[in-house]
């Protein structure tokens, strides 16, 4: 018992790193290809946007054709989040990935060849619905195999930065791809990396969790959608959603009505870098307040910032305010992610990564939609209300729901994991501390 104590205490003094995480064996060998097979869910929606306005020359059908897309990929992932934990993720992620491709590069086709609006709408129907789930397998995959070690909470830290990376550089490479070499660029990049990444992703079997282990605490029935906070984390999630897709709209239409279409790259580049800065910052930090005081703050600023996108009408201030509406996002969203270790049970918890990641799309979805249409109607600076109106709503509901926000009193962090449990406590509890991260930290308060 002495030894057991003192090697908390030593986890304690020092802040793993992400050098340290990255030199587990085995990591970079799902990590990287895990990124190469996540990064195009960022590419998939600007690059239809892009291609069917070009095709039909409104972004009101673009926005439509898109929004299909989001919504579908939106109702289907926390279905595939539960195969994954049924089957295992390479029994059902190569069959994913070879229908996402083949959905993909029919849509393509279709659009090139002037195929009418309802026809387009249909074929993104399998396209969204077959978005693989890789986010949530990869963080599956750290999770079984850092179990235990001081290294899980940076691991959450590390995941959250990337899909934070994966949300603003996608498009940004898709939009490159899309103005600077071909309209149908975007997809067909997105296609080959999801195939390629997705494949590579699925060999690597040493790392896949075992099925028993989703099992193991006998909460494999339970619904994710049964914890109220998750409830509530997705509508914060729809939010910040609907700010990506109504930025899409509204920085190309811009761009468009200046006479420089290539100023949509650089303003939206701009945006992205606002979001990882703040998102590298997010993972670095030890915070001394709690992820619910940091979701609520965040929100507030996020609400802020949108709320005077639409009074700037020079290159010069959109891009500032995108920079600080950029800087305003990744605090909301990873911390969201990361109150998910908090609120639910580990046997449900790739299901409800999986319904947050839709909630986006979904968000994003409905954005495009109502901001397509307002900038056809009246100009981009209608379409920049609609992340206003969105993340307004979603921060009054995450004032009026905050106390579901609140973790359960066993999860509450103190001072050390000595204080946590007597010594003699059952091994089971002990390994539940564990795999919360706590004694692996510096304390912080819990709000």
């Amino acid at each position: 018992m002495t030894s057991a104590v003192t090697t908390d205490k030593s986890a304690t003094s020092t802040r793993p790193g992400y050098g340290q995480l990255l030199r587990t064996p085995g990591a970079l060998g799902f990590v990287l290809p895990g990124f190469a097979a996540r990064l195009p869910f960022g590419m998939l929606t600007i690059s239809i946007l892009l291609l069917v306005q070009h095709a039909t020359g409104s972004y009101g059908d673009a926005g439509i054709v898109s929004a299909v897309t989001g919504v579908s990929m939106a109702l289907f992932a926390p279905v595939m989040g539960k195969f994954t934990d049924r089957r295992g993720q390479s029994a059902v992620l190569v069959p994913v990935v070879l229908v996402h491709a083949t959905a993909v590069s029919a849509l393509t086709a279709l659009a090139l060849l002037g195929a009418p609006l309802w026809a387009l709408a249909l074929a993104a129907v399998p396209a969204g619905a077959s978005v693989p789930q890789v986010g949530p397998m990869v963080r599956s995959r750290w999770a079984a195999k850092l179990e235990g070690s001081p290294l899980l909470p940076t691991a959450a830290a590390f995941e959250s930065v990337t899909d934070e990376f994966t949300f603003v550089v996608g498009p940004v490479l898709a939009t490159a791809l899309c103005t600077g070499i071909h309209p149908a660029a975007g997809l067909a990049t997105e296609a080959a990396l999801t195939l390629l990444g997705g494949l590579f992703f699925a060999a690597q079997r040493a790392t896949e969790p075992k099925l028993a282990a989703a099992a193991a605490n006998g909460e494999q029935h339970a619904s994710a959608l049964s914890f109220p906070g998750l409830r509530v984390l997705i509508v914060a999630f729809l939010g910040i959603g609907a700010v990506f897709g109504g930025m899409q709209i509204s920085l190309a239409a811009f761009s468009s009505e200046i006479g420089n279409p290539g100023a949509n790259g650089l303003l939206y580049g701009i945006f992205a870098a606002g979001n990882m800065t703040a998102g590298i910052a997010m993972g670095a930090i030890a915070w001394k307040i709690g992820p619910r005081r940091r979701l609520i703050l965040g929100y507030i600023g996020l609400t802020a910032a949108a709320s005077v996108l639409w009074a700037a009408h020079s290159v010069v201030l959109l891009g500032a305010l995108g920079l600080v509406v950029g800087l305003c996002i990744a605090p909301a969203l990873i911390t969201g992610y990361t109150m998910v270790e908090q609120l639910i049970p580990a046997a449900s918890r790739t299901e409800a990564f999986t319904w947050l990641t839709g909630a986006v799309a979904f968000g994003q979805a409905v954005a495009v939609i109502v901001a397509g249409r307002l900038t056809d109607a009246h100009g981009s600076s209608y379409g920049f209300l609609v992340p206003l109106v969105a993340t307004a709503l979603a921060l009054a509901t995450l004032l009026t729901l905050r106390s579901k926000l609140a973790p359960k009193a066993p999860s509450r962090v103190v001072n050390s994991s000595a204080r946590t449990a007597p010594a003699a406590a059952p091994a089971a509890e002990r390994n539940r501390v564990n795999e919360r991260g706590i004694g692996h930290r510096t304390p912080v308060t819990v709000d």
